[in-house]
């Protein structure tokens, strides 16, 4: 088969499904922005993200620059048209706008949109968080800022999304047509290893026979709670004397707005802290190597996970997959993942006092935990795991979408693909089921890891 994926950050959520797709021997082209990280045997082709127009109306900004994607992408498709490439299904991040017109390419070429998040002013992240209001004009904003998501939905023939939570976001008119299918966690790479050894810059060296408390995300900031813990781990210091805090994450921001004062969230909360957190047992490792990354989760001994309702991180579940014992806040989707009594706590995002309690009790009592972190790990090879369960799933997915079953023999004629594309026009896939209680996608008719960073301390 042939494959087109699109993404702006290559490869984004499509990792594992591009190294599975390119060992069964299938051709595969990547579109995207960045060509500083390669899958081997991979090829990729850049588009030149433009800048929007000056004196644009604020509120367009999003929607111009989406469009301007879309019509790099839907360029870059042309050329290979020309060149004799037409894929058997398009698949890419509808986030971006660059899915806008492939099927104006391509009219008879499945076309799978990753649908990550749909903005939404009440009931979600944007209100959630009373410290940090919504501005008057948020509604209007978040409104047009959907545009690009409502159109997408339009213009792909089926999508997918890692949670039920993340999939209701979406309007109800359209959940029928967008499976619930997670990117997945290799637990064969992300286990627990009671042998496991953490070495710091000044030689401190840690185990699981140290009370570390663990901390981490993509970069540090209130969307995923950063504020709440800082503001926790004094009580948390004063209380447990042996304890040490491990910290991973950046100072750039990832989701929401920049502190107020100071050039990062990790700056002003320590200026907010100063006098009352003893510097010498918290540790702020940045971004650090995979591999450094999961022995800081093997050797925890509390593992904290805060977030407002938001996407769900790959963080948590690699968390759980690893045995940690989850301390998490009680927001969806977590509360698909975690239930509170078996696999993981569940806090009050702004309940502190219920945090520290609950880490404490935690350090305490180690033995205890036990039980909560087997199933953790269990949750997550049940639910998430990424040969068994999700890899299985995208792939029925691209063979209800295409008639082809991508893990055939290669040998398999070209002209059935061919044969199916001629017949897209209102034809409906192969009977399988994708995923349980999920509805079967349909065709559209025709024409219609972490940057590798030393530890810093």
């Amino acid at each position: 088969m042939k494959f087109l994926f699109v993404h702006q950050n290559f490869p984004g959520q499509y990792l594992h499904l591009v190294r599975r797709l390119k060992d069964a021997g299938h051709e595969i082209i990547f579109v995207t922005q960045r060509r500083d990280r390669e899958v081997e045997g991979v090829p990729s082709l850049e588009y030149m993200a433009l800048p929007v127009s000056t004196g644009v109306q604020p509120y367009l900004l999003d929607l111009e620059a989406n469009t301007m994607n879309g019509l790099a992408v839907a360029r870059l498709c042309e050329g290979l048209k020309q060149d004799g490439f037409t894929p058997d299904i398009a698949i890419g991040h509808t986030g971006w706008g660059e899915l806008l017109f492939i099927k104006d390419v391509w009219p008879g070429v499945p076309l799978l949109g990753y649908f990550e998040f749909f903005y939404r002013v009440a009931g979600s992240d944007l209100d959630f968080d009373l410290e940090f209001p919504p501005n008057a004009d948020d509604a209007f904003r978040m409104r047009m800022r959907n545009a690009s998501n409502l159109l997408s939905l339009d213009a792909v023939d089926w999508g997918h999304t890692p949670t039920k939570w993340q999939r209701d976001q979406y309007p109800s008119l359209w959940h029928s047509r967008i499976s619930i299918i997670h990117e997945g966690i290799d637990t064969t790479r992300v286990r627990p290893d009671p042998t496991a050894r953490l070495w710091l810059r000044g030689g401190l060296s840690l185990s699981r026979d140290d009370q570390v408390i663990t901390y981490s995300a993509r970069n540090l900031e209130p969307y995923r709670g950063f504020h709440v813990f800082m503001r926790a781990l004094p009580a948390v210091l004063e209380r447990c004397p042996n304890a040490r805090i491990i910290i991973v994450g950046g100072d750039n921001v990832s989701y929401g707005r920049r502190p107020p004062q100071g050039n990062s969230w990790r700056e002003y909360m320590l200026a907010e802290v100063h006098g009352r957190l003893d510097l010498n047992r918290v540790h702020f490792v940045g971004w650090v190597p995979y591999e450094q990354y999961l022995a800081i989760l093997q050797i925890s001994a509390a593992h904290v996970y805060l977030t407002y309702p938001f996407v769900l991180s790959w963080g948590l579940l690699e968390a759980m997959a690893s045995e940690c014992m989850l301390i998490a806040s009680r927001t969806p989707p977590v509360e698909e993942v975690i239930d509170g009594v078996d696999n993981g706590y569940l806090v009050d995002f702004f309940d502190r006092n219920a945090l520290v309690e609950r880490i404490c009790e935690v350090l305490q009592n180690p033995a205890d935990t036990e039980r909560m972190r087997r199933n953790a790990r269990r949750t997550v090879i049940e639910q998430f795991d990424l040969n068994t369960k999700c890899l299985p799933a995208h792939l029925a997915l691209i063979r209800e979408l295409t008639g082809i079953d991508p893990m055939a023999s290669a040998a398999a004629p070209r002209a059935r693909a061919k044969s199916v594309r001629a017949k897209s026009a209102g034809a409906k896939p192969a009977a399988t089921p994708v995923t349980p209680s999920e509805p079967r996608p349909r065709q559209r008719r025709s024409g219609t890891k972490r940057p590798v960073l030393a530890a810093n301390q």
